[in-house]
């Protein structure tokens, strides 16, 4: 065979019904990983914020204070629901990947281990939620 004929694709290679281009179609798995890349990323930057604004305290107390004084409004209650949402599904989603490559079944059973995670992340946050915004809101207007 010649080299020429070796760089044409075959009739199969074309006519495949098989999307080229990406692995991801759109399953649990493919949102799983989203989602745990998007909380992980989500979860540094938070951590990075908290190691600045902590380390204020070692500079100047006063500045930690006012720093510290501007978290206590709704708008970052809700943002710390959003920060709790995102560690737990990140926990969970993680000890789903462990299972999946550990467990001799986990990738057979990937697909409920992911709805697994699902549901109890919503049970969490459903306890958690509720509780919490309750808490921020009844602030508003001078109440503590």
């Amino acid at each position: 065979m010649s080299t020429s004929a070796r760089l044409t694709p075959s009739v199969s290679e074309t006519t495949s019904k098989t999307p080229r281009g990406t692995l991801y179609r759109g399953n649990e798995g493919m949102w799983s990983w989203v989602l745990h890349r998007i909380t992980g990323v989500a979860i540094f930057f938070f951590l990075l914020v908290h190691v600045l604004d902590s380390a204020l305290l070692t500079v100047s107390p006063e500045a930690y204070d006012a720093v510290i004084g501007t978290y206590k409004n709704p708008v970052m209650g809700l943002g710390e629901t959003v920060l709790v949402a995102a560690i737990a599904f990140h926990a969970f989603n993680g000890l789903r990947i462990i299972l999946v490559d550990f467990w001799s079944k986990g990738a057979k059973y990937q697909r409920q281990l992911f709805w697994g995670v699902i549901a109890v992340w919503v049970v969490v946050m459903a306890g958690f939620a509720p509780a919490h915004l309750v808490r921020v809101f009844s602030s508003v207007g001078g109440g503590h």
